[in-house]
C-alpha cells in the first residue's frame, strides 16, 4: 500500500516537473501601424509572436503594441519583435481615461505641444475626421475641435431622421458636450457634423465597447474589430511618439 501511495506522489511529482519545463507560450502583439515597402507584409491587424523576427526593407516603419509596451521597428534589416519594447503607462492611461468634464479649455486639451495639437482622449470625436466611433457611453458624448482661437458652431444631425443639435465652441474650448435629450445617439445610425457655412465636416457612426481593456495590444485589437480606425490611429501615433521619444 505504502508502495503504491509512493509511487503516485513521485508520478504527481514528476508530471508537475514537466509542466513546469514546458516553454512559456509566446505573447502576440498587434501590428497598429505600417508605413513603407513592406506594409502589405505587415499590414494593420497582424498578430506577431514577441519571438518572431520579421524582415525589413529601407523605409520600412511597423509600431506593433504588446502587453509588455510599444515597440518602433525600423527598416532595413531583422529584428524580433519583442526586443526593448517601450513601456508607456501614463501615456496609454492618460489618452484612454473615461473622462466626467463635460467642457474642457483649451490649454487643458491641446496636445504636448502648440506645434502638433492632437486629439487628447480616444472617446473625443474629432469633428473632422469621418468614421466609425468606438464608444463607452452613447449618452455623453462629446465632440473636439482641433483648437482654433475663435468661435465656431457645428451642427450634428441624424440622417436617418433629422434630428440635429448645434454645438459651439468659443474661444477658450476645444471640446464641448451633446444634449443627448436633443439627439439622441444610437448605435450603427449615421450622422453628419457641419461647420460654418454648412460644409461637412465629418461623416461618423458610433459603437459601444463592451468590457475594459487595460493594456493597448487588446484595446487595438477591439479598435479594429469594431472598425474604429481613426482611435486606432490616434492610439498608435500617441504610443509610437512616446516610444520614439525614449528611445
Amino acid at each position: 500500500m505504502f508502495s503504491a501511495r509512493l509511487t503516485r506522489a513521485l508520478r504527481a511529482l514528476t508530471l508537475g516537473g514537466a509542466a513546469l519545463a514546458l516553454p512559456a507560450a509566446a505573447m502576440a502583439g498587434v501590428v497598429v501601424k505600417s508605413t513603407g515597402p513592406s506594409s502589405t507584409a505587415y499590414p494593420v491587424g497582424t498578430k506577431i509572436d514577441d519571438d518572431a523576427s520579421i524582415t525589413l526593407k529601407a523605409g520600412d516603419v511597423i509600431t506593433v503594441l504588446t502587453s509588455d509596451g510599444t515597440r518602433v521597428i525600423k527598416g532595413a534589416g531583422t529584428f524580433r519583435v519583442g526586443d526593448r519594447p517601450q513601456v508607456a503607462t501614463d501615456r496609454f492611461a492618460s489618452l484612454t481615461r473615461k473622462r466626467a468634464a463635460t467642457r474642457v479649455r483649451t490649454g487643458a486639451v491641446r496636445g504636448e505641444t502648440d506645434e502638433a495639437v492632437t486629439n487628447p482622449s480616444l472617446w473625443y470625436v474629432d469633428v473632422t475626421r469621418s468614421g466609425t466611433v468606438c464608444l463607452y457611453d452613447l449618452a455623453t458624448v462629446r465632440l473636439w475641435r482641433p483648437g482654433a482661437p475663435d468661435t465656431i458652431t457645428y451642427r450634428m444631425f441624424n440622417r436617418e431622421n433629422g434630428a440635429s443639435v448645434d454645438v459651439t465652441f468659443d474661444e477658450t474650448v476645444t471640446v464641448a458636450a451633446l444634449d443627448p435629450t436633443r439627439l439622441p445617439i444610437v448605435e450603427g445610425a449615421p450622422y453628419t457634423i457641419t461647420g460654418p457655412d454648412n460644409a461637412t465636416s465629418a461623416q461618423v457612426s458610433f459603437v459601444l465597447l463592451e468590457g475594459d481593456f487595460e493594456t493597448p495590444d487588446t484595446l487595438a485589437e477591439a479598435l479594429i474589430a469594431k472598425g474604429c480606425t481613426v482611435q486606432l490611429e490616434t492610439l498608435a501615433n500617441s504610443l509610437e511618439a512616446s516610444a520614439e521619444t525614449a528611445d
